[in-house]
């Protein structure tokens, strides 16, 4: 089992910066191993949504992974669950009014499923999910950059 999270103040309200997270089709945005995102089914950034994200492999080709939206407060939280690809992966979004801007606070936990669930128990390859869980949710630093360049509505 692999834990991370990181957090951000972003010099905008929570209602921006909830409303661009739960629209799951700008990861990509800000996310650099996310190509695209498409909904597959349920009612769009909704919970219950689930969404099909095409992300980079180590071999440069794109694998699918399905995200699904598991909770939702508006304006506060998003949590999602990845229900698909080599690691279960459950995560959120938890937001909280700072000043003029939003702390935003990004954690995930992995683990290993499938043949890669064997060599985990075994103490291998725990340390590359780590790293990789701990790079995914470090990039809310570069959501923080996306949101503040764009002109506030």
């Amino acid at each position: 089992m692999a834990m991370a999270e990181h957090e951000v103040l972003i010099e905008r309200d929570a209602t921006a910066v909830y409303q661009y997270l739960l629209d799951t089709t700008n990861l990509p945005s800000w996310r650099t191993d996310v190509r695209s995102v498409k909904l597959m089914q349920g009612p769009a950034d909704a919970k219950g949504a689930v969404y099909r994200k095409m992300v980079a492999g180590r071999s440069g080709l794109s694998i699918p992974a399905e995200l699904e939206i598991t909770n939702v407060r508006p304006g506060a939280e998003i949590e999602f669950h990845i229900v698909s690809g080599p690691a279960t992966r459950w995560g959120g979004y938890y937001l909280s009014t700072e000043g003029a801007g939003t702390r935003v606070r990004f954690a995930m936990e992995a683990k290993r499923q499938g043949r890669f669930g064997f060599l985990s128990k075994l103490g291998f390859l725990d340390g590359m999910l780590q790293r990789r869980v701990s790079a995914d949710v470090a990039q809310l630093a570069r959501l923080k950059h996306v949101l503040e360049l764009e002109p506030a509505v």
